[in-house]
């Protein structure tokens, strides 16, 4: 296959569904050649990115990444893009191991908001414990000279328990629950864009759709970046 790009992806699965639903809606195709040529690496098993930045004396998350991005680069992708936020804390080792580019997922959700919300100073930032405290997006928001706005204390609770109780334990959205927490973020703590910085996230603004305040859904963003590079690769 020529053409191609792979996604590393499975962190967790029901997320990495939902980016290849929004993939696949949203490419142009009118018959089967139209779609884009990919891999998908569903690696399941990747131990939880979140509970290593905790606690480094849990499994790392890094070795399998690593394993899977020198495996794929063996059969030359034009590009990768890594399904999960928290992944990207270990970019610049990931990105040394190949030299096929890698999309970095938070770098390009700052850009969009930059394009979409030029006005906008204050961004809240939810997801795992792990991507709300690693400064992953820190490092973007502020290379950009936007305010970095963190969630309290409840709001990372409720967070946790969207993502991990229902999300990933059951493969359930709580939609009242996902509402109520991006609207804590802008009434709150005074967030003008809440950037949806964890897959789970995604997934549930595509179940139950946030439809009243400004949001920057990362995996939503990545999918139009895959789609914008795949495009390319045909001209």
């Amino acid at each position: 296959m020529k053409d191609f790009f792979t996604i590393i992806g499975g962190m967790g699965t029901p997320a990495t569904e939902s980016y290849l639903r929004l993939l696949n809606k949203r490419t142009p195709a009118h018959c089967d050649q139209e779609y884009f040529n990919y891999i998908l690496v569903n690696h399941a098993t990747v131990p939880d990115r979140s509970t290593f930045l905790m606690d480094h004396s849990q499994p790392s998350p890094l070795p399998d990444l690593l394993e899977d991005i020198k495996q794929q680069s063996m059969l030359k992708p034009s590009f990768f893009v890594i399904a999960c936020n928290t992944a990207h804390y270990f970019y610049e080792d990931l990105q040394a191991a190949t030299e096929i580019p890698i999309v970095h997922m938070p770098r390009e959700t700052v850009n969009d908001i930059k394009e979409k919300y030029p006005t906008a100073k204050r961004i809240g930032v939810i997801g795992t414990k792990g991507t709300t405290t690693d400064g992953i997006y820190d490092r973007e928001l502020k290379r950009q000279n936007l305010e970095v706005i963190k969630p309290t204390e409840e709001i990372q609770r409720l967070t946790t328990q969207l993502i991990f109780d229902d999300i990933k334990n059951q493969n359930k959205v709580d939609g009242d629950l996902f509402h109520t927490i991006v609207k804590k973020m802008v009434k709150e703590q005074n967030a003008e864009v809440v950037i949806l910085g964890c897959t789970e996230l995604s997934y549930a603004q595509e179940m139950a759709p946030e439809l009243t305040f400004p949001i920057a859904d990362s995996q939503s963003i990545l999918v139009d970046k895959s789609i914008e590079l795949a495009t390319k690769l045909r001209k």
